[in-house]
């Protein structure tokens, strides 16, 4: 079984090198083929993207996470659209807005994700959607704003009803390790409810840890429990969601199978 890691922070994992090739080779043991890497801030893109030049297996997001809103960088939209250009970048991330942390204000996070979703539009690339108590105004942006490749509505954390509403736009819904947590029960009704072609997975390590390794630090080779867990609660072979969530994750990011 193949599964693809569409969200992992392995510059949050391990800030050497060779850790962070480790973490890969770790990740592809355990039937981890692919990881698309995520930074917060451009100065941290830069220094996972040099350190995984020789990954071939791993992709790129590039953006500015509302956690740098108070402090992007200088041009730092002419920034994310000349790295977009490098290799294996496949999407705009992570994006988004977080009403939780409180970084900036409201409209200073509205602006800098509007700004992002269209850079994501110019380049025709998906985006990577952070929300964290912030479901309406996420939605009703991306309503007006959604790039035509669509995006991923990241670590999910909303109910069912929300997802009905999502899923009404070109997006995916990735689930994370808070998934396998018995009382997840919003998540749970998500993950049995939402069509299987819509699905993605992801470590977001180091966090979210699944619940089969609470109290370890979260990495990429942990990814399959979090497809194990959503298995049992659809009640289908392990097998048959792999292939499915696999073909899904070349879908989303417009790898080409016989390229990837």
């Amino acid at each position: 079984m193949n599964f693809f890691d569409t969200h992992a922070h392995i510059g949050l994992i391990h800030e050497d090198q060779i850790e962070q090739l480790l973490i890969v080779k770790q990740a592809q043991r355990a039937g981890v083929k692919h990881i698309v890497s995520i930074c917060n801030s451009l100065p941290d893109f830069d220094r996972v993207y040099t350190n995984l030049k020789t990954a071939k297996r791993v992709y790129h997001a590039v953006g500015v996470s509302p956690s740098e809103v108070t402090n992007p960088g200088l041009d730092w939209d002419m920034q994310v659209t000349q790295k977009a250009s490098f290799d294996r970048i496949v999407a705009i991330g992570e994006i988004g807005l977080d009403y939780y942390r409180k970084f900036g204000n409201k409209k200073s996070q509205i602006e800098l994700f509007i700004q992002q979703l269209d850079i994501a539009k110019q380049l025709d690339l998906p985006v990577i959607i952070h929300n964290r108590e912030a479901g309406t105004d996420v939605l009703n942006i991306l309503r007006d704003r959604i790039p035509p490749k669509g995006g991923i509505l990241h670590c999910y954390s909303e109910d069912w009803e929300y997802a009905k509403k999502a899923l009404e736009l070109n997006l995916y819904i990735s689930f994370a390790g808070n998934v396998t947590y018995r009382n997840a029960r919003n998540l749970h009704e998500t993950a049995v409810n939402m069509p299987l072609d819509r699905m993605l997975i992801e470590s977001e390590s180091p966090f979210m840890v699944p619940s089969a390794y609470q109290g370890k630090r979260n990495k990429p080779a942990y990814l399959p429990k979090v497809a194990e867990g959503i298995a049992e609660l659809r009640e289908i072979p392990l097998e048959d969601l792999a292939a499915q969530l696999y073909e899904n994750s070349l879908n989303v990011f417009s790898i080409p199978s016989d390229d990837e």
